[in-house]
Formats: C-alpha cells, structure tokens, sequence
C-alpha cells in the first residue's frame, strides 16, 4: 500500500510554515497547540452542569438554552488553534472571522467534533457496520457523514476508532470493527479515506482523527479509562496493525487513548508518538490528545504536576491539549526556563500548521456557509444509503424451521419489548447532532410494510433496565392475540459507548422475563436484539425461533430491520466479535493462541466445569435465508518461498431458491513455529452474490510475508514450515488444506 503520509510535506508549504514561525510570539504558538469548546459563563470545562445533565437536575432544553462563551476574546488574541462542540455553520464562520481577520497573524481555526457514524443522518454503530465486511461501504458512509459535518462548519472528526476489542464488557467496542486485526485494519483504511477523500481542500471533506493509540481496547475488566498491560508481540500483531493502515490511508490526525499501556500513559508515551509512529509508521501529521488526557497523567502518577504532565507529553509527540488547557498554563514557563526547547515547541506547531495548510483553510477559511447546511444535513440520498447500510449491518443468528421471511399477509402479529416503539435509542452512542424524530422505530418500519388488513398489536412489556413488569400481562395478551410475536429488546444507547462498561452482558432489567412469559403461550418468538455490544443470551439462544440481531442501526432503523423481517432483503451480516455464553468466559475470541492442554473431555484441559468452553456464537458467523455449499479447495503453489504470493480458490454455490450474498473467510494457522500461535487467523475475506444455483469460484491472493510474526527480539521473521488453510462461512466451519512455506 502506498503511504500517502509522504504527501504531507512539501516545499513551497513549509516555507509558509517558516514564515509564519517567525512572526509567532509565544503565546500565539502555545495557542496553536489548544484547543477548546464553548462553556458555560466562561468555565473552562462543563464538568458539573454534565453531570447535573446526568442526573435529571437539569433538562436537556434546559441545557441547551444555557448561554455558551464561545471564547472570542482568546480567538482574538491568537491564544486558540482549535474548538470542539461547534455544530453549525454560521457559529463557525462568526468564530473563523475573528480568527482570520482580527487576531494578529490571521490563522484560520480547526473546528473539531466527534462524527462517529454520522452527523445528522445517523448511520449503524460502526461495530454493526462491520458486520457487513464490506470496506467499500463503510468509506461511502464515512464520506457523507464528511459531508454533513462539513456543511455544518466542522472540519475536523475524532473517528474513526480503530481499536481491537476483545472484550464486550468494555462499552467502546461499539465504537469500532471488532475483535479481528485484518478485517479491523480494512475498516480503519476506508473510513480514512471516506471522511478525507483524495483532496482534503475539497470542502465536502473533514479531517480524519484515528482513535484511540493505542491498546484501548483491551483495558483491564474492560472498565473505560483502565489500565493496560500487554507483551509488545500482541500490541505489534493484534492491536497496531488498524493504526499503520490509518496511517498508511493519509489519515492526517491521531488521538492518543487515555489509559497507560505496560507503565506509561498514551499521553506521554514516546514509544508510541515517535519511535512507532513517526519512525515506522511515517506519519507526518498532528496528535492530539483526549479530553483532558494529558493533565491526566498526573492522577496516573506519571507526573507530579500539570507542568510535567505538559512537558513529557509534548517531548512525546503530542501537539494538541484537548480541553482542559494545560499547554496553555503550563509551556509558557517551561519555554521561558529553558526546559523545553524553541526547537521543540517550534516543531509541534508546525505539524499543527502543516495540517491546516493542507485543508486549505489559509486560502478557504469559511468552507461552507447556512444554505449549503441547510440543503445538505439530512438529504435524501444520504437516508437511503442509511437503509442500505443498516439492513446490510444485521446479522441472522437463528431461524429455526425458516420462521422468517414473514408473511405479510399475516393476519395479526404482536410487536412487544422496550425498544419496540422506542426512537431514540435507534441511534446509538456518539449520535452526533441526530435527532430522535429522524429515526424510524422498529414498530412503525413494521406498520410500513404490512398488508393493509393485519393487525399489529403493540405492547411495551417492560422497561429496558428496570424492573417493573406491570406490562407484563399486557405483552402476553398481546400475544396470546397474535399469529406471530416480533419482541424487540436490548440496550439502551447510554449502556454502551464511552464510559457503557458493563459487569455483566445478560439483558438488562425483565426482559428476559418478558421473553419467558411470551414464549408459554406457544406462538412462535422472534426475538430482535438491539444493542451497542454482544450479549450473553443463552436462554434466547434455546427458546426463541428466530434471533436477528440488529444492533443500533440509526435513523433507518426500523425500515432496515423490516426489510429483513418480510423478506425485501435477504440478511447477509456476518458477526466480527465473539458472542459469549456467559461473561465469565470473557475475554473470548476466536483466534486465540494454541494450548498444550485444549479443551477435552477429560477433567484436566483447559475448561470450565460449569458450563461451555465454546462461546454462544463465532466470530465470522451469520446465516442466510439461502445456503451456500463450499467446494474444491485448491492451493497454489502448495510449497512458496517467503516472499512468494499464494493463491487458493474455492467454489461457492447457491444451494437455495433466493438470490443471497455469502462473505467467504479465508483463515491461516501457523502449526508449528517457534512462537506458540493463533489457532487461526482472519487473512482475507470477499463478499460474493449468486443467484439460485449459481457457482462462483472465489479467488484469495496471500502474500507468504503476511503469515509472520515478532520474534523474542521484537524481530518480524516468517518462518518455514507447514501452515493450514481454511476458507469457511465462519471462523469453526469451512475446508481445509495445507501449505508449505520453504
């Protein structure tokens, strides 16, 4: 893959560079390295109106009403490079005048905000994205949310997040691609280049910022903020991999994570910052921190005051204080003692420059103005790709004795559950600026579809995290009436995202009492799950005769989920995390490394003694309305040199009597090495379509250098020996054969 990173740097841009550094004082250099949001009544940060916010003391209304200081003053005074939380277009340009035209050098600001998946149309949680496996799509979503955002006045994303997550307790893992390396990295790749394009002066286009560096995703008890301790090995093989393909993508900005990863917070971490990405990733652009992250290090103990905090996290390699001003109050005097160096600072507010030159917004300050806002958010086009997107997000975990398609002449059916006629919690965490009356519910996307003449029956049942079962015996009403029960349950959007970490992954509150009672009455139970998270439900698993698992699909999804319930869409999501039985199996995924003692029969291998080794459902898994039959695998060459390229093929058919699509997953293990290894590991996948009966050969190209690994000296070595190949439908099934790397 080309390095986009060296088009960073040229000539004729840092002169501009140069020239401005000579006319910078210190104080408008240290501003270029902070960034703010707009507070209330002056206060540099919101932290107890938020949390007055949290805890119902305040209303949302209220909230908003509450006047904000934009800071103008600093703007005016070239002591601010960058502000979070400006959401419009006409806020933004009023703020970028002042900037450009009434502070002294006239630099034009960066306006940062956390588009995750989308803006204002809201698109898929990007972990239910991923279970498309379908890179191409997730760029085309990533794109319009730029352009949303853009015509709001933003140019700057904190996304995408690309963090390995292997465990589901740990709310952030609806943030990202999944447990898997490969597929995680082709993700990270194509949101990069959806949110920045070829042009990242094209104002239809915002900065990307790659989230979080690194190792986040695999805290201690998968509680946020939680500390991190890891060998280098598996930083290097499992969790960098999606970062070096950002980076590689022209990915402009990085945001270090605020845990410490072996001892060192991220924040202050020169290993990560310069020795790994600077030196060997190349990167050439900007890092900034995470809220508040930098004074942080601090509570780590890492450093005995903000002043220290600043100085080690700078000398790392981080350029901008998100939030919490600590550059600001603390660079001026470790400039002026002689403790950081002009060099150093210089350094950091080039790359701060660097990226602003790049967007063109010394040219181009004002990239959008009120009309264009107005015409773009929310388009037409851009809700029709979020139905496409979500019904391609969804995965089909049972359908027992083909339960769905659904009828939809079926003469009554029963929609119970918390989120059956619920809006809100459609969108998912780091909805952006999406709005609750944008989202279809599950029940009204059912309404749309039906004959005219059957009846829906509507009944809550309970809530979603509490245990009031009064609407009970009003759901079993309800289905006792009914043909069918479509019961929709699951999460709330606050029980996952940031700060969602959850003890336990049943779920919550009666609806697992709701699903029992329904199920007495012996109608057939389709349960739909909507949730930021894999869930631990084996009692679903057992009972229900359909199970579509639907995540947080956003503004479309109600129309999405009905769509796969009536059969306008045939499902075709595949899982990219481990859905576990229980969370005491947790961290469970698939591409483990091998044991001397797997799980057996006999009592001393390495089990449980209260219930199941292997999870509830695989990684990689997912059925189909259709079935699909794997043959004549064949691999070519069957003996390769190191830096030989290896191909293997296999027939895919269309077993069944409807057009379906199949993700074939090509997986390799290393069987003997002098490392202990994976069981197996994802190396590549294509998503094919095929008619009834059709055949498609499927063709797989595998670079012989990819199956390596670090050795003890940190060495990346592939080594020779016999390595098996299995292309499957998921990470347990598929055909197997035998390679030979000499």
């Amino acid at each position: 893959m080309y390095n986009k990173q060296l088009d960073f740097v040229n000539e004729k841009t840092e002169r501009k560079i140069n020239e401005l550094l000579e006319k910078m004082t210190l104080q408008e250099k240290i501003g270029q390295l902070t960034q703010i949001s707009p507070s209330i009544f002056g206060a540099w940060n919101m932290d107890q109106i938020i949390q007055q916010l949290v805890d119902g003391q305040i209303t949302v209304e209220e909230f908003e009403k509450m006047p904000r200081d934009y800071h103008e003053n600093e703007i005016r005074e070239g002591t601010v490079g960058s502000l979070g939380g400006i959401t419009n277009a006409k806020k933004a340009n009023e703020l970028q005048r002042i900037a450009v035209e009434e502070s002294r050098v006239g630099i034009p600001l960066l306006f940062g905000f956390d588009v995750i998946h989308g803006f204002r149309t809201i698109f898929p949680i990007p972990l239910a994205e991923s279970c498309g496996w379908e890179p191409e799509l997730a760029k085309k979503t990533a794109e319009i949310a730029a352009k949303e955002a853009s015509a709001a006045g933003i140019n700057w994303t904190f996304a995408p997040m690309v963090d390995i997550a292997r465990d589901p307790r740990w709310g952030r893992v609806a943030e990202g691609a999944g447990e898997d390396t490969c597929l995680g990295s082709a993700m990270s790749a194509a949101r990069v280049e959806g949110f920045q394009g070829d042009d990242l002066s094209n104002t239809d286009r915002v900065l990307a910022c790659v989230k979080h560096y690194a190792a986040y995703g695999a805290v201690a008890g998968g509680r946020d903020y939680n500390t991190t301790d890891m060998s280098l090995q598996t930083l290097h093989e499992v969790y960098l991999p999606p970062f070096e393909a950002a980076a590689k993508a022209g990915s402009a900005t990085f945001m270090c994570s605020f845990n410490d990863l072996n001892g060192v917070p991220c924040a202050a971490n020169k290993y990560l910052m310069s020795d790994i990405l600077r030196d060997k990733f190349g990167f050439k652009g900007l890092v900034v921190s995470d809220a508040n992250s930098i004074a942080e290090c601090v509570m780590h103990g890492h450093a005995k005051d903000d002043k220290e905090a600043s100085l080690n996290s700078l000398l790392a390699g981080v350029e901008v204080d998100m939030s919490h001003g600590t550059y600001r109050e603390s660079l001026p005097a470790l400039v002026s003692e002689g403790t950081l160096q002009q060099k150093d600072l210089d350094e950091a507010v080039r790359r701060v420059l660097r990226v602003k030159f790049m967007l063109g917004l010394f040219e181009k300050p004002y990239r959008t103005d009120e009309e264009k806002e107005a015409n773009t958010l929310l388009a037409a086009e851009h809700v029709e790709l979020a139905r496409e997107a979500s019904r391609r997000s969804i995965v089909l975990l049972k359908n027992e004795n083909n339960t769905l398609p659904l009828c939809k002449n079926v003469q009554k059916i029963a929609v119970v559950g918390p989120l059956a006629d619920n809006k809100a919690d459609m969108l998912g965490s780091w909805a952006g600026c999406g709005k609750q009356e944008d989202a279809v519910s599950v029940l009204e996307g059912i309404k749309a579809v039906i004959n005219k003449n059957t009846e829906v029956i509507y009944a809550k049942g309970c809530g979603i995290i509490d245990d009031d079962t009064g609407g009970l015996g009003q759901a079993v009403y309800a289905a006792e009436q009914s043909d069918i029960v479509i019961a929709v349950v699951g999460e709330s959007a606050e029980m996952s995202g940031e700060a969602g970490s959850r003890i336990d992954l049943v779920l919550p509150g009666k609806q697992e009492e709701l699903l029992r009672e329904l199920k007495k009455t012996g109608k057939p139970l389709v349960v739909v799950l909507i949730n930021g998270r894999p869930l631990s439900i084996p009692w679903v698993k057992e009972n229900a005769s359909v199970i579509l698992e639907a995540w947080q699909l956003g503004v479309q999804s109600g129309n999405a989920i009905a769509d796969v319930l009536f059969g306008d869409y045939n499902p075709s999501g595949k899982l990219t995390v481990t859905f576990p039985y229980s969370v005491g199996q947790v961290p469970v995924y698939y591409n483990h490394p091998m044991t001397g003692r797997p799980a057996g029969k006999i009592r001393f291998s390495s089990k449980y003694i209260d219930g199941p080794t292997e999870p509830l459902y695989p990684f990689g898994y997912g059925l189909s309305y259709t079935t699909f039959k794997y043959e004549n695998l064949s691999i070519n060459p069957s003996e390769a040199s190191v830096d030989g390229v290896i191909t293997a093929e296999v027939d895919i058919t269309n077993t069944g009597s409807i057009f379906g699509e199949e993700v074939v997953q090509l997986y390799v293990c290393d069987l003997v090495a002098s490392r202990v290894r994976p069981v197996k590991e994802l190396k590549g996948f294509k998503k094919i379509a095929l008619k009834p009966g059709e055949t498609q050969k499927v063709r797989f190209e595998v670079d012989a250098s990819s199956l390596g690994f670090y050795n003890e000296n940190m060495n990346y070595i592939v080594e020779p020996g016999e390595f098996k190949i299995c292309v499957g439908p998921n990470s347990t099934e598929g055909l197997e054969g035998v390679l030979r790397i000499l």
